[in-house]
């Protein structure tokens, strides 16, 4: 069974060309050939051979294979045993960089991931698609998403690594994320914590070694930063400025926003004005 597919150029990051499963007839085989996507093989049960340039790989149950674009390939099922195997077909700007984080590409084309049946319920889960009257391909790019997750957290690559190694850059990173997308909401420093996963103590304290700033101060400088560029807008009053950046209380922004600018809200709303200057 195969399911070809159409370009969506809503997907250009990642985008499915075609899928299928199939019992193979003994030595059935395929190639010499080339592609012109990614093409990524999983033997669910039985044996057979993949052959990339002066490589030849002997594959079986819970493995697989790559095929990248342009490069020539041959694959061929066992004569006694040959393969049951599934695959995907998918191209995209990102496709690449994706495969690479599983340690996947032209010169590491094999891969082990050794839960078939859940590997096989993203297939068959693909299947079902078709019968979706509008949204089949974003499901469809969804699921190539999520299983390519699954072989990134089994077959990590030096990226992936790399992340591990630095893990602590990521905290950072996390919680610079966390403000930039949470600032207007009322939040604590141990909701910042929970959502990353770490004890809250040894965040803050990851936190101030890599930016010589407690998270909280950094909240704060963040915020006071927002409310500068929005008194700028004459229409928005005082306390719609505080309640924008995550104060309910227009008195208490207020000391904070002198504290940290030297000025009030209104006397820095005021400079603005008469000054024209557009510097935070």
């Amino acid at each position: 069974m195969i399911e070809y597919l159409s370009r969506n150029v809503q997907h250009m990051d990642l985008h499915m060309n075609q899928y299928g499963v199939e019992q193979c007839s003994p030595g059935h085989f395929h190639g010499p050939a080339i592609r012109n996507h990614y093409l990524l093989h999983y033997v669910l049960s039985g044996e057979g051979t993949f052959e990339v340039g002066d490589q030849l790989y002997h594959l079986g149950q819970g493995q697989g294979f790559l095929i990248c674009p342009d490069v020539v390939s041959l694959y061929q099922a066992s004569f006694d045993n040959p393969w049951h195997y599934c695959w995907l077909g998918f191209n995209g700007l990102q496709a690449e960089s994706l495969l690479k984080q599983a340690n996947l590409t032209k010169d590491t084309p094999i891969f082990a991931y050794n839960k078939v049946e859940t590997f096989f319920l993203y297939i068959e889960q693909m299947i079902q698609t078709k019968q979706m009257n509008y949204a089949s391909d974003l499901m469809l790019t969804g699921l190539l998403y999520q299983l390519l997750a699954q072989l990134v957290e089994a077959n990590p690559g030096k990226n992936a690594i790399d992340k591990k190694e630095n893990r602590k850059e990521i905290y950072v990173t996390k919680v610079i994320d966390f403000v930039e997308m949470n600032y207007s909401n009322k939040f604590s420093i141990a909701d910042i914590a929970n959502f990353i996963g770490l004890d809250r103590s040894y965040l803050c304290s990851i936190y101030k070694e890599r930016s010589h700033l407690s998270i909280q101060q950094y909240l704060i400088l963040f915020r006071m930063n927002k409310a500068a560029v929005l008194l700028r807008n004459k229409e928005l009053a005082i306390g719609d400025v505080a309640r924008s950046v995550g104060y309910d209380d227009p008195l208490l922004f207020s000391k904070i926003f002198k504290k940290t600018k030297d000025v009030s809200p209104r006397e820095y709303r005021s400079m603005i004005i008469n000054d024209g200057n557009d510097t935070p």
